[in-house]
C-alpha cells in the first residue's frame, strides 16, 4: 500500500510540474484578458488556481496513461531503470458495465475513485460563479466520461463503478466546499478592478 501511495505521489508530481509550466505561461495572456474586461484576478485565486492545475495535471498523468507508467516511476525510485520499451502505450482495454464489480475489491480502490475527485467539485464551486450542484454533477459526469474512455485506448478500462464513484467524488466536493467555505467564495472570485470602478 505503501507503494502505491508513492507511486500516485510521483504520478502527480509528474503531471503537476508541466501544469504549472503551462499555468505560469497563460498568465500574461489572461490577465490582459480579464484588464479588457474591466476585471482581475485576486492574488490568492491565483495560487488556489494554479495549484488546482497542478492536481489536474498530476490526475492527468494517473488517469491517462497505462498503468505501468505509474509503477515503472516507482521502479525509478528504487533505483531501476526506465522500462520504456518493453510495454506498448497505446492498446485496447476492457469494458465493465456492471455495477458495483470493482465493490469487490479492497476498500483502498473504493475510496481512492471517490476521493481523487472531490477537489474538482470543491474547487470549482469555490473558483468560479453559478457552480451550482447541477453544473458541478454534469461536468464531474462529463469530465469521467471522457476520462473513462480515453482509458480504453490505453490498455486501461471503462469502468462504470469508476464513473459512479468518480461523479459521488465531485458530488462530495460541492458538498464539502457548501457546507464549509460558501461565505469566503468572494475572496476567490474574478471581480471588477479598482480602476475600472472610477471611470
Amino acid at each position: 500500500m505503501m507503494n502505491r501511495t508513492a507511486a500516485y505521489l510521483l504520478g502527480m508530481v509528474w503531471g503537476a510540474i508541466p501544469a504549472l509550466t503551462v499555468f505560469l505561461c497563460l498568465g500574461p495572456w489572461r490577465r490582459r484578458r480579464l484588464r479588457e474586461r474591466g476585471l482581475e484576478s485576486p492574488r490568492l485565486r491565483e495560487t488556489v488556481l494554479a495549484l488546482f492545475w497542478m492536481f489536474c495535471g498530476g490526475m492527468a498523468v494517473l488517469t491517462l496513461t497505462p498503468r505501468w507508467v505509474v509503477w515503472s516511476l516507482v521502479d525509478l525510485l528504487h533505483g531501476y531503470r526506465w522500462n520504456v520499451g518493453d510495454y506498448p502505450f497505446f492498446e485496447r482495454g476492457a469494458v465493465n458495465l456492471k455495477l458495483f464489480q470493482t465493490f469487490r475489491f479492497s476498500s483502498y480502490i473504493l475510496l481512492g475513485n471517490l476521493v481523487m475527485f472531490i477537489p474538482f467539485g470543491f474547487f470549482g464551486a469555490l473558483l468560479w460563479r453559478g457552480w451550482t450542484l447541477r453544473r458541478s454533477l454534469l461536468a464531474g459526469l462529463c469530465g469521467v466520461i471522457v476520462i473513462e474512455c480515453c482509458q480504453l485506448c490505453v490498455g486501461r478500462a471503462f469502468d462504470i463503478d469508476d464513473v459512479l464513484l468518480n461523479t459521488l467524488g465531485v458530488l462530495a466536493g460541492f458538498l464539502l466546499w457548501k457546507g464549509l467555505a460558501p461565505e469566503t467564495a468572494k475572496a476567490f472570485r474574478v471581480r471588477e478592478r479598482e480602476e475600472s470602478k472610477w471611470q
